[in-house]
């Protein structure tokens, strides 16, 4: 009887130490867990920003990975910060929030209402009005006096002494489309960026006038977009321009607060050019405007006299070779120069330009390096991102306002998205690396140790062994180039094993030291532990390698970077755990059209590919794309580059993913060429989601669907 208990005893006590144990060991990461909320890589910070005094700093944040987000206060010598509103207070979430001037109270949107929050002691919010609707674009007037906001196409005053809410412009026209769903899903006429982003409003200095982007698209012509989730399709219609069509019209207005009268600038080509930025000057009032043509191969600065309208050209660089190019541009702390970020040198630089000067613009930062963020103007200081030391990086540099030797304010190795004080005495920045998701962090400009703020993944995340990254040169195969890749593999490789490889997310500029958005830097984490490794390559096209490498991709689309890709396999072919006949390739977007074309144009390089969202016909791509392509009349080869006269190649396992409701790559595109490869007589898979547009992962349901139908591909045709 004493043997058994204690043989009982014996057995309790290992279950519950193998309890203990399967406790501390995180289950194996599977899709459901990725898509699921709470998130496994927690809730991010989000829309940091100082206080007009630069004693404090504020951001949205779920400490507890949840999705209703708060607003979050930092000292800015402190270590911890702490949540100033609550579902006790405020009961939805809070979208947007501003400083007031006095850096005393924040303005912020929460729901349907606009509040206000006081940071004395009692921290007490109280609603200033229910303004119904989607506002977005928050803003405090530089006096005090006004909150506004964006609001169905117009901008809108809240009076902060009397609460009163009025419409500011009336300029407006709502959405043509009956399904408001997509990226092209924007008012007719708006006050607001355009498709692709671009600015929206800003206060000039003494609070009387407002400079607005005016967006008309009632001559973009309407394209058909049917919704099939109704109780009937319904025939949606979208204003969507195509390479060679007139795009939105874009202008600046100039809004008198006192008046409400809006002055629209005639601005030239304003369906061929894009409004970058706009800033005011706070010595002289006057109001930069950054312009450059949606090909990318003209870029204007001009000055408006806000009083007169009057505007001069004070700088123009063009150049046909240029594709997407990285902009910015602010006043020099002088008020009267500027300080741009171009590409009139091999790489990207910080130039000081003086007005009416016939000098070459200065080029104020290092040669050798890009600058790929900012310029950030604060006190007496420029303040910029750039890829030093490596391309893999991003790191928050500060140069004296005439140039000089730069001092690296970030010392972690990843990616560091800086939020510079209005003293410049501080830097706070978003940190993320190839094991990270971002996370606030703080430091003084004179590149002191930074200090952690916020922890955002849970635990779960913390007790995982995530891979990490290595990164790879190796020569390209058809030219002098040098190639870089990104290698994620398991943590502990199995001697005499042969790993199957899969390429993915590919896409330009995918080789960061980063946590790559959406599910992507999970799903490459899944990959790899069931066994494959991970690659991305930076494919010609792609920034951080000089101008040469970067404009070899104008129209050669799905050409050169493909030999990339193939000289990336050569390269991890020869390494002694790899499995040569086991590669696959997955990407989206432009990602999706390397995927398929890699598939017909290089038959048997890869076994297997996942085409997510491909655009694979450019007389369909959007209007943004002529950067890459031109238009039809002057680049025609281009426009000569369709999958479909591939298709008879295909002999590789292909698994299409599409969204039905994707306006960027329009689902009929994909449809088009599915009929060509049945013709064809052509073996493949397609997995579609009726409701999903071109962020075919954004909808939990759509990606479990979708990341489910591709990490099945890759088992059944990569796993041994």
């Amino acid at each position: 009887m004493t043997r058994t208990i204690a043989r009982l005893a014996a057995g309790l006590t290992l279950t519950a130490v193998c309890s203990i144990a399967t406790a501390q060991t995180p289950a194996a990461l599977t899709v459901e867990r990725i898509v699921s909320q709470p998130p496994v890589t927690g809730t991010p910070p989000s829309a940091v920003a100082w206080s007009p005094d630069s004693k404090r700093v504020a951001f949205l944040w779920n400490d507890a990975a949840g999705q209703r987000r708060d607003i979050w206060i930092v000292e800015a010598a402190g270590k911890t910060a702490s949540r100033v509103t609550t579902e006790t207070s405020v009961t939805a979430g809070i979208s947007e929030f501003a400083w007031t001037p006095d850096a005393a109270s924040l303005i912020f949107l929460s729901g349907e209402d606009l509040w206000r929050l006081s940071l004395d002691a009692a921290r007490k919010a109280d609603r200033i009005a229910t303004i119904g609707g989607e506002a977005s674009n928050l803003a405090v007037a530089p006096n005090g006096a006004y909150a506004s906001f964006l609001k169905g196409g117009d901008l809108w005053l809240a009076n902060l002494a009397s609460d009163e809410v009025v419409q500011a412009t009336h300029v407006g026209v709502p959405f043509v489309g009956t399904v408001a769903l997509g990226t092209y899903a924007r008012p007719d006429v708006e006050i607001g960026p355009y498709v692709w982003g671009g600015p929206t409003y800003s206060w000039s200095p003494d609070s009387r006038t407002i400079a607005v982007h005016y967006v008309d698209r009632r001559k973009v012509r309407k394209v058909p977009f049917p919704s099939y989730l109704g109780k009937e399709t319904q025939p949606n219609e979208m204003r969507r321009a195509y390479p060679g069509d007139p795009n939105e019209h874009r202008t600046v207005g100039l809004l008198s607060v006192a008046s409400r009268e809006l002055e629209l600038l005639d601005l030239p080509g304003p369906t061929e050019n894009r409004i970058a930025d706009f800033s005011w000057s706070a010595q002289t009032g006057q109001l930069l405007i950054d312009r450059e043509s949606d090909t990318s191969v003209d870029r204007w600065l001009d000055v408006i006299d806000p009083r007169s309208g009057a505007r001069t050209q004070i700088w123009h660089d063009s150049r046909d070779t240029r594709i997407y190019n990285t902009v910015g541009s602010a006043w020099h702390p002088d008020g009267k120069r500027v300080v741009f970020l171009g590409d009139l040198a091999d790489r990207y630089g910080l130039y000081l330009l003086t007005p009416g000067s016939k000098a070459t613009p200065k080029l104020l930062t290092d040669a050798r390096f890009d600058v790929t963020a900012g310029p950030y103007v604060a006190d007496r200081a420029l303040y910029y991102q750039s890829n030093e030391p490596s391309p893999y990086e991003r790191h928050v540099f500060r140069i004296a306002d005439g140039g000089g030797t730069a001092t690296r304010i970030t010392k972690l190795a990843g990616d560091n998205q800086p939020f510079v004080s209005p003293d410049g005495s501080s830097v706070a920045f978003l940190h993320s690396d190839d094991s990270s998701p971002l996370d606030l962090y703080l430091a003084d400009s004179r590149g002191s140790a930074a200090r952690r703020i916020t922890t955002s993944p849970p635990p779960e995340f913390r007790d995982r062994q995530w891979a990490r990254a290595r990164y790879v040169t190796f020569p390209s195969r058809i030219d002098n180039y040098t190639l870089h890749a990104r290698v994620v593999e398991p943590r502990t490789l199995e001697p005499g094993r042969k790993y199957p490889v899969i390429f993915g997310a590919v896409y330009l500029n995918t080789v960061r030291n980063h946590w790559m958005i959406r599910h992507y830097g999970a799903l490459q984490q899944l990959l790899v532990e069931r066994g494959y490794i991970v690659v991305q390559v930076d494919v010609r096209g792609s920034t951080g390698y000089g101008r040469a490498f970067r404009e070899e991709f104008l129209g050669d689309f799905a050409g050169g970077d493909l030999d990339d890709l193939e000289s990336a396999a050569t390269y991890l072919k020869a390494l002694p755990y790899v499995d040569a006949t086991r590669m696959g390739i997955f990407g989206s977007s432009y990602g999706g059209t390397l995927t398929m074309y890699s598939l017909l144009k290089k038959p048997g390089l890869f076994k297997a590919g996942v085409a997510c969202a491909a655009a694979v016909d450019p007389h369909f791509f959007g209007p943004d794309d002529v950067a890459i392509v031109r238009r039809p009349d002057s680049l025609p080869a281009a426009f000569e580059r369709g999958a479909a006269q591939y298709a008879g190649n295909l002999q590789d396992h292909l698994l299409i993913i599409h969204g039905m409701a994707d306006d960027v790559v329009p689902f009929k595109t994909i449809v088009s060429l599915a009929d060509e490869l049945m013709l064809q007589d052509k073996d493949f898979d397609f997995a579609f989601a009726p409701g999903a547009t071109h962020n075919w992962m954004a909808d939990p349901d759509d990606a479990r669907y979708l990341l489910n139908k591709l990490v099945a591909h890759f088992d059944r045709y990569l796993q041994q």
